[in-house]
């Protein structure tokens, strides 16, 4: 059998000898080999340097949201190829689809959100520009600007497919290209996804390439301006961090590691209850999907002292009804264990865990009763539950079963369940399963500190959660501690992880220049073609409409007032308005002034503006009287295309003053404006 291949340097290359076997976790039979005998890491880094960074950077945001969107498509196809790989792995139907369809909903979600939340440009302008100086004259900004290195993931074996992709996605929209060495066990799925995306002539030559094989000196070639990240064991995970080259180009690391994830039932949980019937469930899903090889995974489960025989039995229950075997047949439920090797490492863990507890369901040392499987052949255990009577022992809260296993545990009180949560040291996730509001409150806010993610389970959200195991792109995964101390994901903080943040100090202009984005203090153009009038690609930065002056009248305020039913006070008795610290008097309606300045500036006619589709930032900065007069400066903050479409975005930058020249309030427009080639098309 062939050795897989590796893709750096814009080619697969076999390596030069055959390679370690890899076997399939059912069967025991040989399905691929590995080896990187021969593979230049260093060339491989500098290939994604020089080739991808450069190709990437020359995309603006959106436009690698599109590939995203494109490769998430094509992969969707190839999912059944994907499924039947998996079960080689170990992976049941439902296991594959959690592993599969997970990682391509994560392309669809970056891919989504970059074109929402990100501007159509190759630098991001954090935050808003802040005033350094008294005249508007010097001002700071921060830009974010993809990394001029490689991202490179060392993953693990439990998701060979939503690893690479939960990972290469905020890197490729952030525009830096990804070496991914997938773990030796399950490394023949990941050489497929790979082979997918390559073949599918999508993305840029460089941005992606494929390690198979052990890292080697991968990490001895990593600069200040690449970045690390890592799926695995904690113990691993400390010895990345401390490799010299590592440490001494302070290169960016991310870890998320093995985690003691709990699930706490709450006291008001009776056998009757929803919740209790919730908690149970979902126990028993954490310990069997994957076989219980999720990161996530629960592992120890808390519950009322005086419920722990009701929970024990109801969970032994549900698990005497879980079918062990090929994960191939649609009667299994739970496939085995990656590897006879990690059979072992559950046993290990299961013999140390058993100095705190007992096995009430499940025996890994004996035969189990397998669906269309040979017990000798494969990695398979059954599910085991323990049950420790004593929660202060040590070992359930330091040793954790990379498998289907998992500890019951009694608590005392509110207080003794968060104790006994943050005793794991650092958790990627923890739930609590209760329809009490204030036990709830007080274990979350007493837990978090230790958490990455919390998740309050009951009747009212339980038809919508996606559960304890399941990390989401739009949150952070990772937690502190054992968990790894590191952050993956979490929408465009996510990106930003993969970019490095300057400080720019300079003038109005310049910084209008750099970001493409109009800050105040930078020139405006009045032109003699009203702005609503052109078309997007017409648009330019600085373009401006100043409308007014507008004298607010007596009447103006009482008709707004009648007309929309808004009679505060303030607006409608002048003794108790000169009652009020802030007013002099009867002030105009905010919302009032907001209108009339869009009667200003507006272009009523048909043409390239299609919609008005909401205001943002708006403030009220001093309150205006009948005969005050309002102007407004409309001027074209941002232009942003939209990609694929007939029109784009128009964000206005709205200063409504008064006749002393004193802004009464600021905001943000926000226009759809036609594209000039889509409007012709039309007509």
């Amino acid at each position: 059998m062939e050795p897989l291949r590796s893709y750096v340097g814009g080619r697969w290359q076999l390596p030069t000898d055959e390679g370690s076997a890899l076997y399939d976790a059912s069967t025991g039979r040989e399905v691929a080999r590995l080896s990187t005998a021969g593979i230049d890491r260093a060339a491989a880094l500098d290939h994604g340097r020089r080739v991808g960074g450069p190709a990437l950077r020359e995309l603006t945001f959106h436009q690698r949201a599109a590939l995203l969107k494109s490769l998430a498509s094509h992969l969707r196809e190839h999912r059944e190829e994907l499924y039947e790989l998996s079960a080689r792995a170990g992976a049941t139907r439902a296991d594959s689809k959690f592993d599969v369809d997970g990682g391509i909903g994560v392309l669809f979600t970056y891919s989504s959100r970059a074109r929402r939340e990100l501007p159509n440009t190759t630098v991001y302008p954090e935050g808003p520009a802040e005033p350094l100086g008294k005249q508007g004259t010097f001002l700071g900004q921060h830009l974010a600007s993809p990394l001029h290195g490689v991202a490179v993931q060392i993953n693990a074996f439990n998701f060979p497919v939503w690893g690479p992709l939960e990972k290469l996605a905020p890197a490729f929209v952030a525009g830096v290209p990804t070496l991914i060495k997938p773990a030796e066990q399950t490394a023949y799925l990941t050489h497929r996804l790979v082979e997918l995306v390559v073949d599918s002539g999508l993305l840029p030559e460089g941005s992606v390439q494929l390690l198979c094989g052990n890292a080697g000196d991968l990490l001895e070639h990593l600069t200040e301006q690449d970045l690390l990240s890592f799926t695995g064991s904690a113990a691993t995970a400390r010895r990345l961090r401390a490799h010299d080259t590592v440490v001494r180009n302070a290169v960016r690391f991310n870890a998320e590691a093995d985690s003691l994830n709990c699930s706490v039932l709450g006291p008001d949980a009776t056998p009757d209850s929803a919740e209790f019937d919730l908690f149970v469930r979902q126990l028993v899903t954490e310990m069997t999907v994957k076989a219980g090889q999720k990161c996530t995974a629960v592992r120890r489960a808390f519950v009322p002292h005086n419920r722990i025989d009701e929970v024990t039995e109801a969970v032994r229950a549900r698990l005497a009804e879980v079918r062990v075997g090929n994960p191939s047949d649609s009667r299994v439920t739970m496939g085995p264990l990656a590897d006879l090797e990690q059979r072992e490492e559950v046993r290990r863990s299961l013999k140390g865990l058993l100095e705190a507890g007992r096995l009430v369901h499940g025996d890994p040392w004996q035969p189990v009763d397998l669906v269309d499987a040979d017990y000798q052949q494969g990695a398979f255990v059954p599910p085991m539950l323990l049950r420790c009577d004593d929660p202060e022992l040590a070992q359930p809260h330091e040793i954790e079963a990379f498998g289907p296993v998992s500890t019951v545990m009694p608590y005392r009180d509110v207080e003794h369940a968060a104790e006994l949560a943050r005793r794991g040291g650092g958790s990627l996730v923890g739930s609590v399963v209760s329809a009490d509001r204030e036990f709830t409150g007080r274990l979350v806010l007493e837990a978090a500190s230790h958490h990455g993610r919390m998740l309050v389970l009951n009747d009212t959200d339980s038809a919508e959660s996606t559960g304890h195991g399941s990390p989401l792109p739009q949150l952070v995964h990772g937690g502190p501690g054992r968990a790894g101390g590191g952050e993956e994901m979490a929408g465009i903080r996510g990106v930003l992880h993969y970019m490095q943040r300057t400080a720019v100090q300079a003038d109005p202009d310049t910084l209008t220049a750099l970001t493409g984005q109009w800050v105040p203090g930078s020139g405006r153009e009045v032109t003699e073609v009203h702005p609503f009038r052109k078309h997007l690609e017409e648009l330019r930065v600085g373009d401006t409409v100043v409308g007014g002056p507008r004298t607010v009248t007596d009447e103006d305020v009482r008709h707004f007032a009648e007309f929309t039913g808004d009679t505060f006070y303030a607006h409608t008795d002048e003794e108790a308005a000169r009652a009020n610290p802030f007013f002099e008097g009867v002030v105009a309606h905010g919302y009032l002034v907001v209108a009339l300045a869009a009667g200003l500036f507006v272009s009523p006619e048909p043409g390239p503006v299609l919609a008005n589709y909401g205001l943002e930032n708006l403030r009220f900065l001093t309150p205006v009287y009948p005969g005050d007069e309002i102007t407004v400066t409309l001027t074209a903050k941002r232009v942003t295309p939209r990609h694929n479409a007939d029109h784009g975005e128009v964000r206005w930058d709205a200063d409504v003053t008064n006749q002393h020249g004193e802004s009464v309030a600021k905001y943000d427009v926000l226009t759809l404006v036609a594209k000039r080639d889509s409007a012709e098309q039309r007509s």
